[in-house]
C-alpha cells in the first residue's frame, strides 16, 4: 500500500527538519507538491503542520520584550565569575540586586568587598561615605551600562541597534545570542550569550581579548515592591 504523498513528507520533515522549518517555508512546499489527486493529504498535512508546537506560535523576540518587562521590580541574588587568560581559575564576586522597572539598577556587592552601585539611564554610580558618586561616564563603560540594563529589561529594540539578534527556545527556557554590529562594541565583545525562563538566569560576556564572565542570576522574584530604602536610594 502506498501512503498519501503529503503523509510521507510530513513525517520526514517533522523528523529532521522541526527545529527550522517555518510555516510559510512549509506552505509553500507542501503547494509545490499538490495536485488534484493529493489536495486532500495535503490539506490534512497542512493542519498537522498547524499543531506542531513552536511552528504555529513560534517564541519571538517580541514576546520575549513583552514577557521581561512584565515585572515592575525584580529582587534577587547574583554570582559573577570573571575569567581571565592570566588566571588558572576565575575571580568570583557574589552579592544582590534591584531591578526597578522605572529607575535602574543596584547592583549591591556582598564578598569578597562590600561596594554599592547603582546603573540607571543617568550613568553609574557608586556609595561612599558621602553618599552616591557619578563615575566618569567613558564611552566604554556608557555602553556597557545601556547594554546590561536593556538585557535585564527586555529593551530587544534597544539591543538590536548594536547587535544581531538569535533566539532559540520558548518562553520557559530560551536563549539569546547577540553578535556585535557597531564598531565599539566589537572591540568589547565577541559574542553574549543569555539563557532565562520568565526571567533572565544567567548572562555569558565573551570578549575579544579571550576574557569572559558569566553572571548567574539566582532567587530571582518579582513578587516584592521596592522598600523605603530602596526607593531612596533611587531618588538620591
Amino acid at each position: 500500500m502506498r501512503f498519501p504523498v503529503g503523509a510521507g513528507l510530513l513525517a520526514k520533515i517533522v523528523n529532521d527538519n522541526a527545529g527550522r522549518l517555518t510555516p510559510r517555508g512549509a506552505l509553500r512546499f507542501f503547494a509545490s507538491k499538490s495536485n488534484r489527486r493529493t489536495a486532500a493529504p495535503t490539506g490534512i498535512a497542512l493542519m498537522l503542520i498547524l499543531g506542531i508546537p513552536g511552528l504555529a506560535h513560534a517564541f519571538d523576540l517580541q514576546q520575549l520584550s513583552d514577557q521581561l518587562a512584565k515585572p515592575t521590580v525584580i529582587h534577587g541574588n547574583f554570582i559573577q565569575e570573571k575569567h581571565l587568560r592570566a588566571l588558572p581559575q576565575p575571580l568570583t564576586s557574589k552579592g544582590t540586586f534591584v531591578l526597578a522597572k522605572d529607575h535602574g539598577l543596584l547592583w549591591l556587592l556582598k564578598t569578597p568587598l562590600q561596594q554599592d552601585y547603582r546603573i540607571s539611564a543617568t550613568g553609574i554610580a557608586r556609595r561612599d561615605a558621602n553618599g552616591w558618586q557619578l563615575l566618569p561616564n567613558k564611552s566604554a563603560g556608557a555602553e556597557q551600562n545601556r547594554l546590561f540594563l536593556a538585557v535585564l529589561q527586555g529593551d530587544s529594540s534597544g539591543l538590536q541597534r548594536d547587535f544581531e539578534l538569535q533566539l532559540q527556545g520558548e518562553a520557559t527556557q530560551w536563549k539569546l545570542t547577540l553578535i556585535p554590529r557597531s564598531l565599539l562594541l566589537k572591540q568589547v565583545f565577541t559574542q553574549i550569550n543569555i539563557d532565562g525562563g520568565e526571567l533572565v538566569q544567567k548572562i555569558e560576556l565573551l570578549e575579544t581579548q579571550g576574557d569572559s564572565t558569566v553572571l548567574r542570576m539566582q532567587d530571582s522574584t518579582s513578587s516584592q515592591p521596592l522598600s523605603d530604602a530602596e526607593q531612596h536610594d533611587f531618588a538620591e
